[in-house]
């Protein structure tokens, strides 16, 4: 009974293992060939070709987190446009309504976002 299970995972165990080895192999081939001396200028913190402004450990505006975050969810919104816009035909009107529910729930959530401020920058 484990013969058998073990024959249908050696080739996902190969496949690892070689994986792990050209890992190894190129993160070694990097420390090898690569030049190991840092210097004040490499070290230095960099900022659009800009001398730093402040301290690079002060906190960071959550704002920009929450416009990532935003991003993300219209982005996969766009993903998920693209197929369903190819496969429209197969899919009848159950899909087409599926997707309008889909963008419904993500149009409330646009304009929650909205009158919450989350979209104003000040």
């Amino acid at each position: 009974m484990t013969q058998p299970m073990l024959a249908e995972y050696f080739p996902i165990l190969v496949f690892l293992g070689i994986a792990a080895a050209i890992a190894c192999a190129m993160v070694g081939g990097a420390l090898l060939a690569a030049h190991q001396k840092p210097d004040p200028e490499k070290l230095s913190a960099y900022e659009c070709g800009f001398e730093p402004f402040d301290d690079t450990r002060r906190r960071f505006d959550v704002r920009f987190y929450l416009v990532a975050i935003l991003f993300i969810i219209f982005d996969l919104e766009v993903a998920f446009l693209f197929p369903w816009a190819v496969t429209l035909n197969e899919i009848g009107w159950f899909g087409f309504l599926s997707m309008m529910g889909f963008l419904g729930v993500l149009t409330v959530g646009f304009i929650y976002e909205w009158r919450k401020g989350a979209l104003d920058w000040e």
